[in-house]
């Protein structure tokens, strides 16, 4: 099956100039065809003139084929970038595209693990309940009476795959010195990251490993469901897992018709996403509709969801995880100087660049987005003011933050579709701040020291008070009580050894006493964690109706 390798397979596609021109030839007219059809309509009031051009939109990618449909997928979870009228059609690449043959699925299943699908299964249907760019699902049944899911890839996709990416890389580059901004700077490279990660697609193998893994990270908690891989009965091109009974995350009438809480599910996402993303440092990068379920039931204020497909999976690494973190932790506390060395620690900024004149923008821009109101913060208003920032100063996304983005942005997407008064930061923050209070690991207590205690060594209140105060403001969940109970544990624990010793530091400076903060830091606690909140907190876990 082989790997993706931008210089090799350029080669290899050079070679073969007749494979090379033909298929050039077609991109460029398709996608100039289509954009001068949607330059010359697209502004048209006419409801049956947009259907037409959704309709187009999606003939061309389909047409064109998976790395376009791929592309075309992205733009369905995107509500803030793509019209709604075009998103109903869009949200058919997912998982609504033309089947191929059934004879060659059978030929594959056979091929692939050694005898006909007839004897492997209990029944085996004519036909895939879906049909998605890399491949296609049965809904099949084993001998012991359990239904399976069993995902058959398209013919010939190495191939195809190989030579689209060369073409699409080609002419990203070609374009890039023409686009507004700084739009193209590093395109080469996030098209590279794209590639590997559909090779890595396309090896069920690997994607079986990925689903495993994911589900271990998942195992305690109830709110998060992750198929069961059938290992006999999956290959390098075919991959049967347990069927999931569960509703599509597409439209907000379909889950209320279910008698599901779109909002409960949301927060499961987001909340998963988060875990994923801090936590794990593991992630699913590829969080669209047809890729999440709704389940029945509830865990607390939490949904309960199902994820599929983990051919598009990623990690981060434990240095940029912390920093993203942090980097939540320093926009609470409305920190923009050290927010910019997170965004040089990320790659985000040059480390050379001088931040004094970039601070000032990000108070702007971030500060401005945030407002008096966290709640009112989104990140499409972010990425449109950040394209001001990326043209004034040297921001650029480093390739490695291609699918962190992709995955947030279509989190976010599938949000906003669902509840488009949804934001995702009102989720975000709490469960941060929630995290850091707990200080359940070590480099979470490493970074409460940090963000609570100066340089100096002098206590920070008024970023405590922060971090409580979104906590106390979470309207999903403002039960402080788990919060104290974990602070009590931090605070008299093993693992609260540095905090105790910096809080005996703090007393003692100069020679002295200096008991102030301290004074200051029982008055805070006594406020945040009188007797009335925690009581109200006991009985809404106890009848959710009461206080």
């Amino acid at each position: 099956m082989g790997s993706y390798s931008p210089g090799k397979d350029l080669r290899w596609l050079l070679l073969r100039p007749w494979v090379l021109v033909s298929r050039l030839v077609v991109v460029l007219w398709q996608l100039t065809s289509l954009a001068l059809v949607l330059v010359a309509q697209a502004n048209s009031q006419s409801p049956d003139v947009q259907k037409r051009l959704a309709k187009r939109i999606l003939t061309t990618l389909t047409g064109l084929g998976p790395c376009f449909i791929k592309v075309g997928q992205s733009l369905s979870t995107r509500p803030d970038l793509v019209r709604r009228d075009w998103l109903e059609q869009l949200t058919q690449l997912q998982d609504n595209l033309p089947a191929f043959p059934h004879a060659i699925a059978l030929a594959t299943i056979e091929a692939e693990l050694g005898a006909p699908a007839d004897q492997l299964f209990e029944s085996f249907p004519d036909y895939p309940v879906a049909a998605a760019s890399l491949g296609q699902v049965y809904k099949a049944q084993l001998a012991d009476g359990h239904w399976v899911a069993v995902k058959v890839q398209r013919p010939n996709l190495p191939y195809t795959l190989r030579r689209d990416l060369v073409i699409i890389r080609i002419l990203a580059i070609t374009v890039a010195p023409l686009l507004p901004l700084n739009l193209g700077f590093g395109l080469g490279d996030i098209i590279d990251e794209f590639g590997r990660s559909l090779f890595e697609e396309i090896d069920y193998h690997q994607e079986a490993d990925n689903a495993e893994r994911f589900a271990a990270l998942f195992a305690n908690q109830p709110e998060v469901t992750v198929p069961r891989v059938e290992r006999l009965l999956s290959s390098g091109r075919v991959l049967t897992t347990s069927w999931i009974n569960g509703t599509k995350l597409q439209e907000r009438q379909a889950l209320e018709a279910h008698q599901l809480d779109p909002t409960a599910l949301i927060r499961t996402g987001v909340i998963a996403g988060l875990q994923q993303l801090l936590e794990f440092g593991y992630f699913h990068a590829d969080p669209h509709p047809g890729n999440l379920f709704a389940l029945p039931g509830r865990t607390g204020v939490l949904g309960h969801l199902a994820y599929v497909d983990f051919g598009m999976m990623d990690s981060i690494s434990d240095s940029d995880r912390l920093t993203l973190t942090g980097a939540v932790v320093h926009l609470i506390n409305r920190d923009f100087r050290d927010l910019a060395l997170d965004f040089v620690k990320l790659g985000f900024l040059n480390p050379k660049a001088d931040l004094e004149p970039i601070i000032p923008a990000l108070e702007e821009v971030l500060g401005g987005a945030l407002g008096e109101n966290v709640g009112a913060f989104n990140f499409k208003a972010i990425t449109d003011r950040f394209s001001e920032l990326m043209y004034a100063y040297p921001f650029r996304v480093p390739a490695r933050f291609a699918l962190i983005i992709r995955a947030v942005v279509s989190q976010e997407g599938l949000a906003l579709r669902l509840d488009p008064s949804f934001k995702i930061i009102r989720v975000a923050y709490p469960y941060v701040a929630r995290r850091l209070l707990a200080g359940d690991t070590a480099e979470m207590r490493e970074k409460l020291l940090e963000v609570i205690f100066d340089a100096n060594g002098r206590l920070r209140l008024e970023r405590l008070e922060n971090l409580l105060s979104v906590v106390e403001n979470d309207s999903a969940n403002p039960d402080l009580l788990p919060v104290a109970g974990a602070g009590l544990k931090l605070l008299l624990g093993k693992g609260g050894s540095s905090l105790r010793q910096r809080l005996l530091l703090n007393l003692v400076q100069d020679d002295r006493l200096q008991t102030e903060d301290l004074r200051a830091l029982a008055s805070l606690l006594r406020r945040t964690f009188s007797p009335r909140k925690l009581v109200g907190g006991v009985l809404r876990q106890l009848n959710p109706m009461a206080a």
